[in-house]
Parts: C-alpha cells; structure tokens; sequence
C-alpha cells in the first residue's frame, strides 16, 4: 500500500469524477492513520463529502443558511441557543455559538450532558453540523486557502499521539499535503489567538493529542514568512494568557503532521468544480 487514492465528483452530476492520488508519507504517524481509516470505513460513511474550504465561490449564504437552520432544529428540541447569526464575520456570535457546542456536546470522553444523552439523532447531528458551519464562516471570512476535510464522526477518537511524533509535524507545505487532522473538542492555542474567544471554558482548551481517521487535504502551500508570523500571533496571545496553560511546549504546535503529498501537477480548477468527495481508498 502506497497511495491514498481520492475521487471528485460534481455534485450536480453534469461532470465526470476525476481521481487524485498521494504518494503516503513514510513516518510512523501514517500506519496507525491508516488503521483507523480501514476501521471507519467499515462502520461508518463520510459526514459530509461537501466539506470545501476556499475555493473563491460565495459560501456566505450557504453558511448563514447552515448554521440559523442548526440553531432553529436544536431549539426546535431544546432552546437552548439564545442567538442567531446575521453576519458571517460577527466572531463574537460565533465563538458563542462554537461554546454550545462544545458544552451540550461535551468534550471528548465526557459525553454526559443530559442533553446530549436525552436529543435524538437528527438534534445530535445538528449540533455537530453547527460546529462545521462555525469554522465555514470563519474560513470564509479569514480568506483561507482551498482545503477540503473528510471526517468520520461516529468512530471513537481514543487513540493518542505519542510525544515522538511531534518531530514529524511541518510549518511549512506545498499544495497538495494531506495532514492529519484535528479532532479534539474544543480550541488549540492557534485558534484561540485567531478567535480572541472569551467563552470558551478552562477545560476545553484542547492541544492536539488525540486522533482518528479524519484527515484535510491542504491544496495551498506555507512559506517559511507564513509560519513566523503565525508563530508570532500565538506566542503573544500565550504570553498574554499564560495563566490558562500549562506550559509553552505542552500546548504549543504551529506545525502539522503529514500524510501523504500529491502526485502530479494540481488542476485547482478541476477540483474545484467537483467539491464533492465521491470515495476514498488505500492502494
């Protein structure tokens, strides 16, 4: 096995799908990622094969749309959300609703709310799809570039990162870099100092130890300029919050943990008329 093999459709199916494949990384990360993706693969289906970040279409009113419907659904069961959102660039309101979430989520292990235990199904996948439109909103607003995420939600996310591999995270990337991807509940220190979030509470700062099979794909690149200066931004919002963390180093990576990296030249355009995830495969 050495390629992840990933096809694009077009979601309104005038198209053909185009395939790309990934070379995988050789690190001791990627045999342990590649576990856990033949596990979810047979339990569970992709969330949300839609999951396209800053491909230049206007996703404004997509995601205003997606989260007010979140909201009325959760409330419908529950009201529980005293807010809705107006403006895609109202961080405060976002960072709010990002909070409920995490606390009728709960944490990871920690899933004992009432709420969550008592909501059926389609309030449960409501309130994980307002976590998903929360960072839609800020990936529009903030201007990132293209980048799609592939989750599976209901697999267990019990598997921790060892302290070694850390050693293998990057600053800097070409398009086409896939990394592992986030799946704590709650806020890395990066995001905190994007967010200047004042809800979130002290246990869910969450540095990124836990894992799973969820993956994004990164199709633009970092400089080495790009990576100081994220460095810069977070250093100072821990200095100016030294209180809320242990320590630098323990909370503290302003790199990612690759996978696996494109082969062949990127046709940004092919992809982005096919943001749909049709399949994903280890070859």
């Amino acid at each position: 096995m050495e390629y992840l093999l990933i096809e694009y459709a077009d979601p309104q199916g005038v198209l053909d799908p185009i395939a790309l494949r990934y070379r995988l990384r050789n690190n001791p990360i990627v045999p342990r990622w590649v576990e856990r993706v033949r596990l979810a693969q047979q339990q569970y289906e992709i969330d949300d094969p839609r999951r396209f970040y800053g491909f230049g279409t206007d996703q404004t009113a997509q995601a205003l749309l997606s989260i007010n419907k979140c909201i009325a659904l959760i409330n419908s069961f529950e009201p529980i959300l005293d807010r809705q959102l107006a403006d895609i660039g109202d961080q405060d309101t976002l960072n709010y609703l990002h909070s409920i979430f995490e606390r009728y989520h709960g944490l990871l292990d920690q899933q004992t709310d009432s709420f969550w235990n008592r909501a059926p199904e389609q309030v449960r996948k409501a309130l994980a799809d307002l976590n998903i439109a929360v960072h839609r909103c800020e990936s529009v607003t903030r201007g990132r570039p293209p980048s799609h995420v592939v989750t599976w939600f209901g697999l267990p996310k019990d598997h921790v990162l060892k302290d070694e591999d850390y050693a293998w995270a990057e600053h800097t990337w070409q398009p086409g870099t896939v990394f592992l991807n986030y799946c704590e509940i709650g806020k890395t220190l990066e995001e905190l100092a994007d967010d200047q979030d004042e809800y979130i509470g002290a246990d869910a700062f969450r540095p990124f130890r836990h894992y799973s099979a969820d993956f994004v794909v990164n199709f633009g690149s970092r400089t080495a300029r790009q990576a100081t200066a994220r460095h810069a931004i977070m250093y100072a919002y821990y200095q100016q919050h030294r209180a809320k963390f242990a320590s630098w180093q323990a909370c503290y990576t302003n790199g990612k943990l690759p996978l696996a990296d494109l082969e062949g030249e990127l046709d940004l355009d092919a992809v982005a008329s096919r943001q749909m995830v049709q399949s994903v495969k280890l070859i």
